[in-house]
This record gives structure tokens, sequence and C-alpha cells, in this order.
């Protein structure tokens, strides 16, 4: 068998014996406790060392003859599965399949151990770390574990280590087919209840004496006082609920994920195979998933989302950042509204909405009120908890209040005049040294403080709707923003739990250049005479979450065409002006109705004498995205490509088997036709060459 390399820089997670006493027990029990030495923040992890010390330590725990042997992890954290920062360093697919026979073959004798074994889980279980709890015979969780789950399939793998074929025999294939293919691809993880009412974990223990309950309760399960009874899986419905869920899979991704079809195949597989042929195929595809670019793009896609976004590159020192204790709102609309409520909650300062007449001011803090009722509805917030951030927001038509605020940011309509006359009236009644913040998705914010006194402390501030939902934040230096101003702006957002990325001031920023640039090629399409629905799946061999008829619909055909005017005028070689979405937006009609093309649209559509087919309208759109790509960074709006693909999968949904945008360019050739280069160099987000 091929050796499995080490990994470079690997944090070893050891596990750790010790024998204890435990009442009602004439024997000792060996307690394995994983842990790499490193706080909850660096949680733990298995790489090839951390699976040998894991046989090391079963081996040591069997040897001691207990009475039972119990896995479980460090403070917060049980394991967070594979170490994926090692797997760029498996370059051939014996080493691939050596990764998954050492899995499989240590998790085994955890299932095959003549002395009963359990996992009490913590904290934190994911990926390998849920699949070898799964192989030990009995399960307690912590209601402190902050996440369960299998979440393999949304960074281009499978669960590689047995889950696939040990979950759908626990707990059916309806439930597995939600933690293995649902759960990852709209990004859900199970909380501890929802774990032990779906049967993965047999017991349910509050954290403060987690350890000492699962220990008695294991003691009891040993010496008889315990009964643990799980329900016979039902099998009649096995096929069934497969072909739903892959019905479903075609319908989102058009077949375009590979780890999501494997899943689909190894669930199938699960039925009927003894464990020992499905834990081999679950190897096989493992191995060809490693080896594949799509993981390596998602792995470096996660790898910008739970690194990069956490360290924004090119933000002046914290230490700069002003202390905001209050925030002002101008406007109280629907998008005012959410931020009012998103400020409240995150910052737990005051925050008070201003609009041109009492009316719109009282909707504006009703609607904050009523989200909050919701949440409280849904067990997701108290009502202590509820009556504060009630307390928090306040609404005026004076705009005197904004007098002690220390961060006033503004989302009134994309009008440049406008928002310059709300800033020079606001530059009168706010402090020296408030932080002035517009929620602009494609004006300049240079222009828009030009005239001000202290331009210096204006910022762009973007948000994304549904701003309780995207996490992305667009921070936008004009070219008089001072260093405490971005500085606060960035403090802010972290506060805010966003991930923010800093943006040069140019027209429409990041996601909306791109994604009008995308639907500018779009309309191009049907203004030359290709039928709406040829346009509308032409992009489906992508599997991006939304179609762009229905894309279109979400943004809003009116801000799409405002946004698009603004870019026409900078860049009118690049971004057209379609008479078609100005005529569906003149008549006022949706572009979708029952999630189908509006009919009335298809008929208010006139086109040219030029049709394109649909492989040639997906290479005119991603050929424009290598083109646009390409001068946003030539122009210095991000630093790195790498901050583009940040922005379009926070910001814009693009899919992680994708890698963001500019990995799939590379890959399929379109950036260096294009452009002359990669975006990338050759083995970022892609196999070595």
């Amino acid at each position: 068998m091929t050796a499995l390399p080490d990994y470079p820089n690997e944090v070893v997670t050891k596990a750790l014996v010790r024998l204890v006493r435990v009442p009602g027990l004439d024997k000792p029990a060996a307690l394995i406790t994983l842990d790499n030495g490193l706080d909850y923040k660096k949680p733990n992890s298995f790489g090839p060392a951390g699976l040998r010390s894991l046989d090391e330590a079963i081996t040591e725990a069997t040897a001691a003859e207990p009475a039972f042997i119990a896995l479980t992890g460090k403070p917060y954290i049980f394991c967070v599965g594979a170490d994926i920062t090692g797997m760029p360093f498996i370059t051939s697919r014996d080493q691939a399949v050596a990764l998954g026979e050492l899995g499989h073959s240590v998790f085994a004798r955890l299932k095959n151990s003549a002395i009963p074994t359990f996992a009490f889980i913590n904290g934190a279980a994911l990926g390998g770390g849920l699949e070898v709890s799964l192989h030990c015979h009995y399960r307690t969780v912590s209601g402190g574990a902050a996440a369960l789950g299998l979440p393999e399939v949304a960074i281009g793998l499978i669960p590689g280590w047995g889950g696939s074929q040990l979950l759908p025999n626990l707990i059916g294939v309806p439930g597995a087919a939600q933690v293995i293919l649902q759960n990852p691809l709209t990004q859900k993880v199970l909380k501890p209840k929802q774990a032990a009412e779906l049967g993965i974990a047999d017991v349910l223990f509050e954290p403060a004496d987690f350890l000492e309950r699962s220990l008695e309760w294991a003691a009891g399960v040993v010496n008889g006082d315990v009964t643990v009874e799980r329900p016979e899986v039902d099998k009649d419905m096995w096929e069934g609920v497969l072909f739903f869920a892959k019905q479903q899979l075609d319908e989102r991704l058009h077949g375009a994920v590979p780890s999501a079809n494997k899943a689909l195949e190894l669930l199938a597989l699960a039925k009927d195979a003894t464990f020992e042929d499905g834990t081999a195929a679950e190897t096989q595809a493992l191995a060809d998933l490693i080896m594949g670019d799509e993981s390596r793009a998602s792995l470096y896609a996660f790898d910008l989302v739970q690194r990069r976004a956490k360290r924004p590159v090119g933000v002046p020192d914290k230490s700069l950042a002003r202390k905001v204790t209050k925030v002002g709102i101008v406007g109280a609309g629907l998008m005012a509204s959410q931020l009012a409520l998103l400020f409240a909650r995150r910052l737990q300062v005051p925050v008070v909405l201003t609009d041109l007449d009492q009316a719109r001011v009282d909707k504006g803090v009703g609607y904050v009120g009523g989200q909050i009722d919701k949440m409280v509805g849904r067990g997701r917030m108290d009502e202590g908890t509820a009556a504060k951030l009630r307390g928090l927001v306040s609404g005026s038509v004076d705009k005197s209040v904004f007098a002690d605020a220390d961060f006033v940011i503004e989302a009134v309509f994309e009008n440049l005049d406008l928002k310059k006359q709300i800033w020079a009236e606001l530059e009168k009644i706010v402090s020296p040294s408030a932080v002035l913040a517009t929620n602009t998705s494609s004006l300049s914010v240079t222009e828009m403080a030009a005239d001000l006194e202290h331009p210096e402390r204006v910022v762009g501030f973007h948000f994304f709707n549904p701003v309780a939902v995207l996490p992305l934040l667009e921070i936008i230096k004009g070219e008089r923003t001072d260093d405490e101003t971005l500085a606060t702006a960035f403090a802010v957002g972290k506060e805010l739990r966003k991930s923010s990325v800093l943006v040069k001031d140019a027209p429409a920023f990041v996601v909306n250049r791109l994604l009008t640039r995308f639907t500018s090629e779009v309309f191009n399409a049907i203004d030359a005479g290709t039928p709406l629905d040829v346009v509308d799946t032409a992009l489906d061999p992508l599997g991006l979450p939304m179609r762009p008829i229905a894309l279109l619909q979400l943004v809003g055909p009116a801000v799409g065409l405002h946004v698009g005017e603004t870019l026409h005028q900078a860049f009118p070689d690049r971004y057209g002006d379609s008479p078609n979405l100005r005529k569906i937006v003149d008549a006022g009609l949706p572009l979708m109705v029952d999630d189908e093309i509006n009919p009335e649209v298809v008929k208010l559509v006139e086109g040219g004498s030029a049709p394109l087919t649909g492989d040639q309208v997906r290479q005119k759109a991603l050929d424009a995205l290598a083109e646009e790509i390409r001068l946003m960074l030539d122009e210095g709006v991000v630093a790195e490509a790498q901050d583009i693909d940040l922005c379009m999968l926070l910001g814009a949904g693009w899919p992680f088997h994708l890698g963001g945008v500019t990995p799939y360019l590379d890959r399929s050739g379109t950036s260096e036709r294009v452009t002359g280069k990669r975006f990338l160099p050759q083995g970022v987000a892609s196999l070595p060459a």
C-alpha cells in the first residue's frame, strides 16, 4: 500500500488515555481525550499523525481491559474532522486511497471492539469527528456542542470514513440524506437537540456536568441498568427517498457537483452492502474527489471563507478605530430597518432612524419590532433580550438626534445629489469625529464626500440583501477616507459579524460590477433574439445557485437597470444599455411568476435576428467576467484575485465547488484565452501541474 505522507506543519491532535473510576463498576473505564494542545479557536482535527495517535491510544486502552472505552474532546471541541489543510499535499490517487484506508482502519477498531465503546460528544463534531463517534457503540451529546454534521459535500468531498454507510443504517435514509446532502448544500449544521431527536446521539446532557453524567450513563449501559432502544430502520422507502433527493439535486445543481452525486451513490449502496464493501466504495469515491479539481477549488473557497475573511488585507491597525456608542440611520425603508435591527443586535447600542415623515419612521421602527417578535415566537430570542433590543431602537423626523452618534449610515435611494445633500446637512449636526457611512451599491464615495468640510470621514459600507443572511460587507475607501475612519469601519463590520473586504472606490465596486457585467451579457443575448428560456438555462452546467433571470428578479429589475446605467456611463464599451430591460422596468412587470419566467415578459421582449445557442451565451458571459476581473485587478479595485472570489462567494452565492469565479475561469482555460494569463498560480485551487 502506498504510504500516506505526513502533512507539513500538521498540528497533531493527540489521543490521551487515562483510567477513571466510575461508581457501580468493578473495573475502571478508559477515557481517551482528543486534544491538540491549543484553545477552542484551533479545533481538533485528524491528520495522518493524529490518526496514528488515536490508533495507539485504542491499543493502550484495550490493553488495560477496562469496563468500557470512551472517546471525548477538549473543552468546547470534540473533533471537526480531517485536517483539510494537508489535502493539497496529497499528490497521487494512491495517497488519497491511503488516507481513506487509514481512517477506516483506525475507526473500525472502535466499531469492532469487544469492549463497549462510547463517544462523549462534548463539543463541535463535524466530518470525521462525527464519523469516529458513529463507530462507537453508544453516543452522548452535550447541549453545549456548537455544531454537529457531515459537511463534506459542501467542500467537494464525501463522508469518507464510514459516515455514508453508518448514518443511514442508524437513523434511516431520510435523516441521513438531510445531514449528508441537504444541510451541507444549504450551509446548515445540527444543534445537539436535533442530533438527539434524529437518533445520532442516544442521550442529551447539559454541559455543566456533561462528562460526569456521561460516565454514569455509560456505566448504567454496561451493567445493564440502562437499556438503549433504537427504532428499526425502514428500508422500504430507501429508493424513493433517494429518487426524490436526486430530483432536487438535479433541479438545483443540474449535475454540476460531483461530490453530491457520489454521496447519493454511497447512500444507495448503504441499503444492502456489507460495511466492508460500503467503506471500500467510500475510499474509492474519496480518492476520486480528492484528485479532482472541484475538491481543490472547494477547499480553496473554504480557506478563503474561514481564514482570509477573518484577516482582511490592507486594513489599518485596529488601534486606530474609534469607539461606537450610538448609531444613526438615515432612512426608514426596508434596507434601513434591516440595518437598524442588525446594529442593535450586534453592537448593543442605541440606534435611531430618521425619515421625511412620522409615518415612515413608525413603519421602520415597527418593522424592527415585528422581526424581534418573530424571533421570540420561534424560540430564537428570549423575551428579556427582545425587550432590551426594542428599547435600543427609536425613530425621529428630526436629524438633530444624530448629534451624539458616533456612526451614521445612510440607506436612501441611489441618487448622488440626494446623498450629497444629506451629508451636507448632517455634517453641521454630527460631532467632528463621527463616521459617515454610505450603503451605496454603485455610486462614487469620493464624489459623495467631495463638497464636505471633512471628506476624510466618509466611507462606503455596502451590505447585501437580505442583510441578516448574506455575510459580505464591501468597505469602500474614498480617495480621502482616512485610516481612523477605515479602521472604525472594519471594527464595526467585525462586531456585526460580517466578512469585510477592502474595496477601492470604483463604479459598482466588486459584486455588483461583476453581476451587472454578467447580466449585461445575458440581456445582450436576449436583445440579439435569443429566447429567454435558452438564455436562462445557459449557465446550468456551472451549478449556480440561481438562474440569471431569477437572480435579476431577486436584485430587482429597477435596481439592476439603475446599476447598469451607472456602469454603462462609466464603461460604455463593455456594459450595454438594454432596451428590453428598460421596457420590462417601465411596464412594472415581475420577471418571474410562480418560479417560471413571466409569460407577459416573454410577449414584451423584442429580439433581433442573431440568436445565440446556450453554449454561446455561457461562453460570452464567462469571457466577459474574465475580462472584467482582469481590468479590476489592474485597476487595484481589490488587493488580489482571492478577494474577488471571496466577494462572489459571500455576496453572490457563487458555488464552493467552483472555488469562486477565478479558479473556474482558470480551469476552463477562459482566463488565458481572454486575458493572456491565469488569475491564480498553478496548483492553487487546482491540481499541481
